[in-house]
C-alpha cells in the first residue's frame, strides 16, 4: 500500500520535516512483521510516546478551557478524551483509517476498524508530530477535534461523570447497596464477540444491554437504568460519559 503522505498532511494540517517519522506511526506491527526488513519501524515506541503527549496536551485544554473546574471533574473530562473511544473517533474524523499500513491477516480480520488500533495510531501521529515540530504543534493538532467534542460542555451549567460511576453514586445517596452486572450470554466468534450485560438492583433486574466488550455492554446498562431513573437530564457525550444539567 502506497501513502498518499501530501494528501494525509493536508487532512491533519500538518506538513512533516521528517517524513518518515509519518510512515512510522502509520506502520502496525502486523505490517512490519511480515516484511522483515530494516527499514520497517512499527509504530509501537510512538504511541508510547503519543500516549504521555496526548495526556498533557489534554491537560493543558481543559485547565485552560474549564479554569472554574475542580481536579476530580477535569479527571473525568481528560479520561473522556484521552479514552480509546474518543481517540479513534478522533481517528475516523480525519480519515486516518484510509493511511494505516496493516499486515494481510490483521487487515483480513477488519483490523481498519479496530478501535483500539485506530487510536494507537493517532498516539503514534501525535508522538511523530512532537518529535518532527515540538509540543505547540502537537498540542495544536489536537485542539480541533477536543473543540469539537466538548464544545457542548457549559461548566458552571453542567457536569461530567461515566454512567457506571454515576448509577453507583445514585444508589449511594438512595442508601442501596451498588449495583451488579451479570454477563447473560456471549454473542459471535472469537474475533467479533459481543455481550449481553444486565443490571441489578440487589436481585431486581434494572436494564440489558450489548456491547462489544463487557465494559462497553456495562455502561450501556447502566446507561439505560440512569435514563430510567433520571430521564431527559442526561445527554450522553459518548458510549460512556453523559453531562448533566446541574
Amino acid at each position: 500500500m502506497q501513502v498518499h503522505i501530501p494528501q494525509l498532511e493536508k487532512k491533519i494540517g500538518y506538513h512533516f520535516k521528517k517524513r518518515e517519522l509519518l510512515i512510522q506511526a502509520l506502520t502496525h506491527s502486523s505490517y512490519a512483521y511480515e516484511r522483515q526488513q530494516q527499514d520497517k519501524v512499527d509504530n509501537e515506541v510512538l504511541e508510547f510516546l503519543g500516549d504521555s503527549v496526548v495526556g498533557l496536551a489534554i491537560a493543558d485544554f481543559f485547565y485552560s478551557a474549564f479554569p472554574d473546574l475542580l481536579e476530580g471533574e477535569l479527571s473525568k473530562l481528560k479520561s473522556t478524551a484521552a479514552s480509546t473511544l474518543s481517540l479513534s473517533q478522533f481517528a475516523r474524523k480525519i480519515k486516518l483509517d484510509r493511511y494505516i499500513l496493516l499486515g494481510k491477516g490483521e487487515e483480513k480480520s477488519g483490523g481498519r476498524k479496530k478501535r483500539t488500533i485506530l487510536a494507537g495510531v493517532f498516539e503514534a501521529l501525535v508522538g511523530a508530530i512532537y518529535l518532527d515540530g515540538g509540543f505547540e504543534e502537537a498540542k495544536n493538532f489536537l485542539t480541533g477535534p477536543l473543540e469539537s467534542l466538548f464544545r457542548r460542555i457549559q461548566s458552571k451549567k453542567f457536569q461530567i461523570n461515566n454512567y457506571k460511576s454515576a448509577l453507583q453514586e445514585y444508589f449511594q445517596k438512595e442508601n442501596l447497596p451498588p449495583p451488579t452486572y451479570k454477563t447473560i450470554t456471549t454473542l459471535g466468534p472469537d474475533h467479533k464477540k459481543s455481550f449481553i450485560v444486565e443490571v441489578y438492583a440487589e436481585e431486581l433486574p434494572l436494564a440489558k444491554a450489548k456491547g462489544r466488550s463487557k465494559k462497553n455492554a456495562e455502561q450501556r446498562a447502566a446507561q439505560k437504568a440512569l435514563r430510567s431513573l433520571m430521564g431527559k437530564k442526561i445527554k450522553a457525550l459518548t458510549w460512556e460519559t453523559f453531562i448533566l444539567k446541574k
